[in-house]
């Protein structure tokens, strides 16, 4: 029987079998603990024997095989039973050309013995201590390494043949033949037409010539000295073996192997050793004999191990408990607990410990050992490390360097090369100066400070003239360790100098100040004059040092040339100066109106000049058509809370548009290209009217007061709204005080003719209704139903169709409606909740009627 074959057929089975098994279906990897025999069918137990018996599986080495995979034994004997059952034993009885002379398969331990790890993820996750080294060696969380024999090595001439090994032998010269065949229980491989070989026991070269022997009766020209035929034994799969894993291990048992396999292969087969289990004794036992002790450091540390000695059927591998252990902490690059040997020193350990750290302090080690019943601190010197034997229990700790310096001074401040310096012996002030490519040109050298660790490890700070010891004339420091030197800036001492420039400039703003600054050379820092700037009527606001009592600063009046040339009669800046320049006079942006609706030439229409008037922009719009309707016209202005553009927004549009007009063009001249490119170089981000937001935040925070305290009352902010003008009155008096005057933004809006009234409100149906000439309100009232119970008739009122409201009005008792219009809506608002009356109240009124009663009575009668 072939091992490789075997295992190759019986994953083959298990996939068929978890894949009939609706529980199992669902993994990814076979996992024979979910299998439940009794859900298989007769049909599904019949097929496994089948494969299992062309596999040359036997029944019960199919069942071990199905038990080692970590499958219930309560399973397996179902499965047991379900075998005899089906009286299949001649289906998986012994086959003895199962190879098909395939290439070796490689055997997967980690597949086989996958169902057997599961207990040991819980035992690693629940042990406390520190961790042993070699225990991650034979199982890992994550990854194994699993010491895989190779099959496809050339067969070794000392391999021993046994039952289960499949023996090619080809003829091949004068004579060709081939022939297969299994070692079978009895030591014998049966070749064909020739009969059984004996070979068990047999290395391969014995076998070899014990064949040849025995076929060389049968093909003369094998023999002689001179053969023209020749015989190559060689072989194919190679059996299992059992292979008995006791002692310390984490899963002890008997295992099936790869005859190739080594007692590495069989440590991970068992899981290795487990927490108590030794590394550097393991037996190996054979025919009761110890024919070998495995040391697994000695793999590894020096990556040797003794890899060519193989498992033979029925060797023990005995792992006894381990013989010392010394645990190491700190800075080693293996800090772990480690087994040591009767002679191993502490220079052995750091090679187990895979040596120190770059941040260890090797000149001395401190061990704590137990002597006697209690524990005592040795201390061994880096000359002693190869001398100090070490005993079970040991505790070794590596201590970490210092972290501090021996020779170390600080240069801090204005020198162009801070930072650290090595302190050599006599070095002084000047010196660490040099060192430090000497003093920047603002260094303040009137003094400078050095910070002396004191021996008690507190501080005191001395002061010297950096410019006198430069200079010769004081003496010179001598500096010591952790010395820190620090030069100060004639900037650290004195306010930072700026100067600020407000107004119409592309760029407003705070600069920095340079001697000798001018108005012009701030100008342009901060973009240049905007288009709106008045070159001629600047101011410098400028700060008094002592200064009269009221007078807060000096103004100064100044001008620029518009190109910003040289002026000699332009004043110099000082520090903190505000520089304001203010907008001219006559300058304004273009101001747009609209027109809208039935007009002959509706759209956008610019205001010629600042009286223009409702009149006049009817008539540059071309009159009203035959439609309009001009009693409905409406004006709607922008509010003091309408968002306007600022110019600066305005500018920038225009300059985007005229940066995609030159960017669409591919036959720019140089000079449109080099605008193309500066364009938006300096073209700030939006500016706000400070001066206009604080007006608009200042009136909405008044309404919001009003509102706060006047219960009811809500404050509607609107950027716009309609201006109720009578467009027929405005045409037939032009110039009169109903024809407004034009505002930036405003839109005229003429309608059509309209024939609806709106209702809306507390009506019984609100709707829109048909308007009719000469038609009173209550006509509309009652086309929509009449008023609802709760309507206030007397607050009814009338939106007309450009803006105007007109309310109910009403004397005695008599009301009077107002008119209705085309195109009007009517709101009829609704009254407010009833509120019963109190009993207090309803007592407080009747006592006050029957005294005002008792009054009148008393009035009369005098």
């Amino acid at each position: 029987m072939i091992l490789n074959t075997r295992i190759w057929y019986f994953f083959a089975l298990i996939v068929l079998l978890v894949g009939s098994v609706p529980q199992a279906s669902a993994q990814q990897n076979t996992d024979l603990t979910t299998i439940k025999v009794d859900e298989l069918s007769d049909d599904q137990v019949a097929e496994l024997l089948k494969r299992a018996s062309e596999a040359g599986v036997g029944a019960d080495e199919f069942l071990q095989m199905a038990l080692l995979r970590g499958m219930p034994s309560a399973e397996v004997e179902k499965l047991r039973n379900r075998i005899e059952e089906l009286d299949s034993s001649g289906a998986a009885s012994r086959s003895t050309n199962a190879s098909r002379r395939d290439p070796r398969q490689q055997l997967n331990l980690n597949e086989i013995t996958r169902g057997l790890y599961q207990p040991q993820e819980e035992m690693l996750t629940t042990s406390g201590g520190s961790e042993i080294f070699g225990s991650s060696l034979f199982y890992q969380k994550n990854r194994r390494l699993s010491f895989e024999p190779s099959l496809n090595q050339a067969t070794p001439k000392s391999y021993i043949l046994g039952p289960g090994d499949v023996v090619f032998v080809d003829i091949y010269g004068e004579s060709e033949h081939y022939y297969e065949a299994t070692v079978n229980p009895d030591g014998f491989v049966l070749l064909d037409n020739i009969g059984p070989v004996p070979v068990s026991g047999k290395s391969i070269e014995s076998a070899t010539e014990i064949i040849k022997n025995r076929v060389g009766q049968y093909y003369p020209g094998l023999t002689g000295s001179n053969p023209n035929t020749f015989l190559q034994v060689t072989l194919g799969n190679v059996r299992t073996i059992k292979v008995h894993i006791l002692g310390e291990v984490r899963l002890p048992g008997t295992f099936t192997l790869s005859a190739f396999s080594t007692a590495f292969n069989a440590l991970y087969a068992a899981g290795g050793p487990n927490e108590n289990g030794t590394m550097r004794a393991i037996k190996l036992v054979r025919n009761k004999k110890t024919i070998a002790e495995i040391d697994v450091y000695e793999l590894l540390i020096n990556g040797s191990a003794n890899l060519d000695l193989q498992l033979q059927d029925q060797d023990v591998i005995l792992v006894s408990p381990f013989q010392s252990r010394v645990n190491v902490k700190g800075e080693v690059k293996r800090p772990m607990t480690f087994e040591i040997g009767a002679e191993d020193t502490f220079e052995d350990l750091l090679s187990y410990a895979g040596g120190f750290t770059d941040l260890a302090f090797k000149d001395r080690i401190a061990i704590s050992r137990i002597t006697g019943n209690q524990r005592s601190v040795s201390d061994v010197y880096q000359n002693q490390f190869n001398l100090f034997t070490l005993k079970g229990g040991d505790e070794i700790t590596v201590s970490k360097i210092l972290n501090r310096y021996s020779n170390r001074v600080q240069i801090k401040g204005a020198v162009y090369r801070e930072g650290v310096f090595a302190l050599s012996e006599g070095l002084t002030l000047s010196q660490l100066v040099k060192n430090a490519e000497g003093l920047r040109g603002d260094a303040y050298t009137e003094r400078a400070s050095i910070l002396r660790t004191k021996a008690d490890l507190g501080t005191e700070m001395i002061e010297v003239n950096l410019g006198a010891v430069l200079a010769g004339t004081a003496p010179d420091v001598v500096l010591k360790r952790e010395d820190v030197v620090r030069v100060s800036s004639i900037y650290d001492i004195q306010n930072e100098h700026y100067v600020q420039i407000l107004g119409e400039v592309k760029k407003p703003g705070t600069y920095p100040y340079s001697d000798s600054m001018k108005i012009e050379e701030l100008i342009i820092l901060a973009g240049g004059l905007q288009e709106s700037a008045n070159s001629q009527d600047i101011e410098i606001a400028r700060r008094l040092e002592d200064s009269d009592l009221g007078t807060l600063s000096d103004i100064i009046p100044s001008r620029v040339n518009p190109d910003l040339s040289i002026n000699p009669e332009s004043p110099s800046l000082q520090p903190f100066d505000q520089v304001i320049v203010r907008k001219r006079a006559n300058f304004t942006m273009q101001r747009l109106v609209a027109v809208e609706g039935q007009v002959n030439a509706p759209g956008m229409f610019a205001i010629q000049h600042s009286v223009e008037r409702i009149s006049d922009l009817v008539k540059r719009a071309g009159g009203l058509n035959q439609f309009a309707y001009a009693r409905g016209a409406s004006l709607i202005r922008r509010t003091e809370f309408f968002n306007t553009e600022s110019e600066q927004i305005r500018r920038q549009r225009n300059l985007e548009g005229l940066k995609l007009k030159l960017i669409e063009d591919p036959n720019n001249s140089e000079a449109q290209e080099e605008l193309l490119q500066r364009l938006f170089r300096d073209l700030p981000a939006e500016k706000v009217n400070a001066v206009d937001t604080l007006l608009a935040n200042t009136k909405k925070e008044s309404l919001d007061q009003v509102a706060a305290s006047t219960p009811g009352f809500a404050v509607k902010i609107k950027e716009s709204e309609a201006v109720a003008i009578d467009l027929e009155k405005i045409l037939q008096n032009p110039g009169s005080d109903e024809d407004l005057i034009l505002e930036v933004g405003d839109i005229l809006s003429v309608p059509k003719l309209l024939q609806t009234v709106r209702m809306r409100g507390d009506v019984v149906y609100p709707t829109t209704l048909r308007y009719e000439n000469s038609r009173s309100l209550k006509h509309y009232i009652n086309g929509a139903g009449g008023f609802e119970r709760r309507a206030n008739k007397k607050q009814t009122y009338v939106v007309y169709a450009n803006g105007a409201v007109k309310r109910t009005k009403g004397f005695l008792g008599i009301r009077n409606y107002p008119p209705v219009e085309p195109g009007a809506e009517v709101i009829v608002p609704t009254k407010g909740p009833k509120v019963p009356l109190r009993l207090g109240e309803i007592v407080g009124i009747t006592t006050g009627l029957a005294t005002l009663a008792l009054v009148i009575s008393q009035i009369n009668w005098e």
